[in-house]
């Protein structure tokens, strides 16, 4: 493995202890992204089960999309994952940022989740 990839594991495996110690039983909002989409899932580790999701590939959103590779396309995805969440029966969550930076794309989807109605 190389430095970098070991590095990001760390960070990653250093921020899910984290959310494990703070969750007391809520959801996790797990986002991952790539150079040309976005990705978020509200997960329930409790019984392993995928709540809610919603990516940059949706069909329905794709139409209303310039790229997943960018601000709007991410805030877009965090509002449209929020009601998807609501509608499932979750509202508070935990906020599973992984191995990125609370910045750009991933602060944006956060934000647009938190004026979408979840809270965290």
């Amino acid at each position: 493995m190389s430095k970098q990839t070991v590095a990001t594991a760390r960070r990653k495996a250093r921020v899910r202890r984290a959310i494990k110690k703070v969750a007391n039983g809520r959801a996790r909002l797990s986002v991952h992204r790539t150079g040309k989409q976005i990705y978020a899932q509200v997960i329930d580790d409790t019984k392993g089960l995928t709540l809610a999701s919603a990516s940059s590939l949706d069909k329905d959103i794709r139409a209303d999309i310039k790229s997943g590779a960018n601000v709007e396309a991410a805030a877009q995805i965090g509002k449209i994952l929020a009601e998807r969440a609501i509608k499932a029966g979750v509202k508070e969550v935990v906020f599973d940022r992984g191995a990125y930076m609370y910045h750009g794309r991933v602060k944006a989807l956060a934000e647009a989740a938190r004026e979408g109605g979840l809270s965290f």
